[in-house]
């Protein structure tokens, strides 16, 4: 039987990562009597060896809390572990100080990089159980991440917040939110928050589109827009962003939304405005849905460890928390299908698509 379980927490932050940390570790400890390792700031911690001892006082009052008290990394991939400018494949070392810290199964918490991860290593010979999180919504096998409704939530009360602003100045409000492939945040709060035109990476858009629904908004008595624009689109172009030494990930994404709106209002001669939402969609108190949500996973990762069904990934299927070969779901990402009922909900609402 498996006493020792480790888990981390990789990738971009985001609310509920605490709830899941906090349901394995009283999942493990308190029902099962197996001991619990963290480890820190992500696989960085492993390849570091940098861990500590997880008991139920370390967990108490974390479940409303934002962020990771783990702390996480999202550039530290052990088989491309950047040495003195070189990428350098560290992950033997990984997998001895795992078993220096006698850790037997490792929960790792992430998206498709962390999870591909995980992967790489139970290839390898350690054993995993992967839980999938992400903001994006862009994990196959998965209904849903826990991160998404949070993240969903926040940009949905941006646009609330722009509608008074932009009826009371009859401008133009453009909203950037993340979505670097996958235009699920863009296309959920666009629609929750009753936008008028939503762009996202999955479908092409045309500026002239863009252009015709404030013209015709503005024709019918309507002096005001809000557009909604995922940081990933692009028109025939590479997205906007600057170039950063990352090979995981060269380009940063963001402004987007300001070159957008720049040609907004040069082209329709209304006043445009930007605002970028960043990184907001990715702090803050997790909504219930995923602090349940990332309950029921942690639960159900500490199940499948204890029932020896290792190299899964726990997920979402209707109202059912089950598991899934974790291969299978980090074979591509999840995106917007261009037809899908999200997509035709918004064309019958007259939403510009782009």
């Amino acid at each position: 039987m498996v006493r020792t379980i480790g888990v981390l927490t990789g990738g971009g932050d985001c609310p509920g990562l605490n709830a899941v940390i906090r349901a394995v570790v009283k999942a493990a400890v308190g029902k099962y009597g197996l001991n619990m390792i963290g480890i820190e700031d992500g696989y960085r911690g492993l390849i570091e060896n940098r861990a500590r001892p997880l008991g139920l006082s370390d967990v108490s009052g974390i479940l409303p809390r934002g962020g990771t008290v783990l702390g996480t990394s999202n550039r530290d991939n052990p088989f491309r572990y950047m040495i003195e400018g070189e990428a350098r494949d560290v992950s033997d070392s990984v997998i001895s100080h795992a078993r220096e810290l006698n850790i037997e199964v490792l929960i790792s918490i992430g998206g498709d990089g962390t999870l591909s991860i995980a992967h790489e290593l139970s290839l390898k010979g350690l054993s995993v159980i992967g839980v999938p999180k992400t903001i994006d919504n862009d994990l196959l096998e998965t209904d849903l991440t826990f991160g998404f409704d949070t993240a969903v939530a926040t940009a949905t009360e941006a646009i609330d917040r722009l509608h008074t602003t932009a009826e009371s100045h009859h401008r133009v409000m453009i909203l950037e939110v993340m979505g670097r492939n996958a235009g699920w945040i863009a296309l959920t709060a666009g629609l929750s928050g009753g936008a008028d035109c939503i762009l996202i990476p999955e479908i092409p858009y045309n500026l002239e589109k863009v252009i015709a629904k404030v013209a015709e908004r503005n024709r019918t008595g309507k002096k005001f827009s809000i557009v909604v624009v995922a940081e990933g689109v692009h028109e025939g172009e590479a997205p906007v962003g600057k170039q950063v030494d990352d090979p995981d990930c060269p380009i940063r994404l963001g402004g987007v939304g300001n070159v957008i709106g720049e040609q907004i209002e040069r082209m329709s001669g209304v006043e445009t405005r930007v605002t970028v939402l960043g990184h907001l969609q990715r702090g803050g108190s997790p909504t219930a849905f995923d602090r349940m949500l990332g309950t029921r996973f942690g639960v159900h990762a500490v199940e499948l460890v204890v029932e020896g069904k290792f190299n899964q990934m726990v997920r979402l299927q209707g109202q059912l928390v089950n598991s899934v070969p974790l291969g299978n779901a980090i074979k591509k990402q999840k995106l917007v299908p261009p037809n899908c009922d999200l997509v035709k909900t918004a064309r019958a609402l007259g939403v510009c698509l782009g």
